[in-house]
């Protein structure tokens, strides 16, 4: 254990108890809610969850109260800085008009990585769907 630090590993997450928390999920999900419980493998139990989607510069949050989330899932977190929260050069908009907003962009993806895999196999190159990405558009 460093003397520097003596909480090591998912120790520093309680620290982080009773806190407003941003999580990023593997799966691209942003969640947002209170974090009330962590164990050794990291797992989260978030209370009062909204799950926030974006798009552009919109975003609409969805309310999923409870959620519990395995260490493994998550990529990023962080403390909401409350002050910072209410000034966000984002506009809020309806559950329904974000979830179109997402499905709009999710088909204008899938058709322009449709494209690129026409592109490239008229050109006689084998694409493995899963390589490209918003990089590589």
């Amino acid at each position: 254990m460093d003397d520097l630090n003596p909480l090591a590993g998912t120790a520093h997450l309680l620290e982080e108890v009773d806190k407003k928390l941003m999580v990023l999920l593997r799966d691209g999900r942003t969640l947002i809610g209170y974090l009330r419980s962590v164990d050794q493998f990291a797992n989260l139990v978030l209370h009062r969850t909204i799950e926030r989607i974006h798009v552009g510069n919109e975003y609409g949050d969805i309310p999923r109260g409870v959620f519990i989330i395995r260490g493994e899932n998550v990529v990023l977190l962080g403390e909401i800085d409350r002050e910072k929260e209410s000034k966000l050069p984002l506009k809020e908009i309806s559950v329904d008009d974000i979830l179109d907003a997402q499905r709009r962009e999710q088909e204008q993806r899938q058709e322009k990585h449709r494209l690129i895999s026409k592109a490239l196999k008229e050109r006689g190159l084998a694409v493995n769907a899963d390589i490209i990405n918003e990089d590589f558009c």
